[in-house]
């Protein structure tokens, strides 16, 4: 059986920037359908990773990262203040010791460099505002928060849907080609295979999005996809902290750090591990019992008094990325028409972290890539 539907636009990927997107769409006018490979919008990278709203301190002067990140932040403070969302500005310590100072001053320059207003601290400063930390310098964030995803998620697809958008579940793009002024989808949904004829399409589809780009004819310049996964522990109990702790940065994360969940639990993470096989459809999300004693090792050097017996295994995430373990960080990606030359089309590539802080700028982009088509 066959059935055969069109639209406006057609975003793959129900995760939380393919959920931004499509409410953006739709707010503007755009009949919107957005498909999703799963059962359930948001379950892969959206639903494992910190849920931290970050500042904007990394990412280098320029760049899409830092300037959707900037933005974002606004703008998903903003967001979560009128529809409701839980979210706590808490501010994060990013925090170092003897032999770092280098790695700290780069830090703070980067963050200069972004608009982002950080304040240097000294072991005493440190020592008053989280008295279990050991640490000799640090740097104090105080617009880094914390947000409940899934909450935003529904409010993201319910003002989507509000605006006329529909999300169809269970259904799996296996095939795109060119058609007449716009795209023809072909989609296993339930077992059953439908066909979508749309004018816009935006590849949202994570760590799916390379293969997703394979599937259109006539595009090039399609980046590679690496797999990088990272693993978390949770803390029984009561957490001495109250705003989130980084120590500083490690290539392809930001370190073991400490954050809490709406709750206020602390959890520890993410580790990277590099992962040999680069097919999303094999990913393991196990977490082993030896992470617990893994990470009270790595925390000890600037919590020493961590009770590694209260530490326990969580859950991991896995992030897409655009660029190989030797490579410096890549960028976003965002590739609209003017990039590879096809009409109505944009494929984000390398949505990682901070992609949940920039969500709703990511989605402001995108939809203004897209205005005069």
């Amino acid at each position: 059986m066959s059935d055969s539907f069109s639209c406006d636009a057609v975003v793959i990927g129900a995760g939380v920037v393919g959920l931004a997107v499509a409410r953006a769409l739709a707010l503007a006018g755009r009949e919107t359908i957005i498909l999703e490979k799963n059962l359930h919008f948001g379950i892969e990278t959206s639903a494992r990773n910190s849920e931290v709203i970050h500042a904007g301190i990394y990412y280098p002067k320029g760049s899409l990262k830092a300037a959707l990140c900037v933005e974002g932040k606004h703008l998903l403070y903003d967001f979560c203040e009128s529809h409701g969302v839980g979210f706590k500005r808490l501010g994060k310590l990013i925090v170092g010791n003897d032999g770092q100072e280098s790695q700290i001053a780069a830090i703070a320059r980067a963050a200069a460099d972004n608009g982002v207003t950080l304040q240097s601290l000294d072991r005493a400063a440190i020592a008053r505002l989280e008295p279990a930390l050991s640490a000799s310098q640090g740097l104090y964030s105080p617009t880094t928060g914390i947000i409940d995803s899934h909450q935003y998620m529904l409010a993201l697809l319910g003002d989507a849907e509000d605006a006329g958008a529909s999300l169809v579940r269970e259904a799996e793009v296996t095939a795109i080609a060119r058609h007449s002024d716009g795209w023809k989808l072909t989609v296993r949904n339930a077992g059953e295979t439908m066909t979508l004829e749309t004018r816009l399409l935006v590849n949202s589809a994570g760590l799916w999005a390379v293969g997703i780009a394979k599937l259109l004819d006539g595009l090039k310049d399609i980046p590679p996809c690496f797999l990088a996964k990272g693993r978390y522990a949770t803390l029984s109990g009561a957490s001495p902290f109250t705003h989130l702790v980084y120590p500083v940065p490690e290539r392809g994360g930001l370190g073991v750090h400490l954050t809490l969940d709406m709750g206020g639990q602390a959890k520890f993470g993410p580790d990277v591990e590099w992962l040999d096989d680069n097919d999303p459809a094999h990913i393991d999300y196990s977490v082993p019992a030896e992470v617990a004693p893994l990470f009270a090792e790595r925390v000890r050097g600037w919590w020493p008094g961590i009770p590694a017996e209260r530490l326990s295994p969580a859950y991991s995430g896995v992030r897409p990325k655009i660029a190989s373990r030797s490579a410096p960080a890549p960028d976003f990606r965002i590739d609209g028409p003017s990039a590879h030359g096809l009409p109505g089309l944009v494929n984000l590539f390398g949505i990682e972290s901070p992609g949940l802080t920039a969500s709703l700028a990511i989605a402001a982009r995108v939809a203004a890539l897209l205005k005069d088509a």
